[in-house]
């Protein structure tokens, strides 16, 4: 009778932890999905923004623009600005954040 008592509680006891450990791998896998989303489009957006002239051109102008907080706009810079927010108009990046990925290419 004891044994069936000790028997049963632990089931109950194992029930929650069962159901909160497959709530963990369900969030676990739906966060490491988004960041993989998110890293495969910076990752071809970067790589298709590598091949452009006009923004490898505007690396020292980006440099420039982020060493001064934003105070130094030069043109390249200022026309790669330009030409990623034509070609990426859902693009939500600052002027500042750009310029840092423009630096990373």
């Amino acid at each position: 009778m004891f044994r069936s008592r000790l028997l049963g509680v632990a089931l109950l006891l194992a029930l929650p932890l069962a159901a909160s450990a497959s709530s963990f791998v369900v969030t676990t896998d739906s966060i490491v999905r988004g960041l993989k989303a998110s890293s495969d489009t910076t990752t071809d957006l970067s790589s298709s923004l590598r091949d452009k002239k006009i923004v490898r051109e505007a690396r020292e102008d980006a440099a420039s623009f982020v060493a001064s907080q934003g105070d130094i706009r030069g043109v390249r810079l200022e026309s790669a600005l330009a030409y990623i927010r034509t070609e990426q108009p859902r693009l939500k990046a600052t002027d500042a954040q750009l310029a840092e990925a423009i630096m990373a290419i």
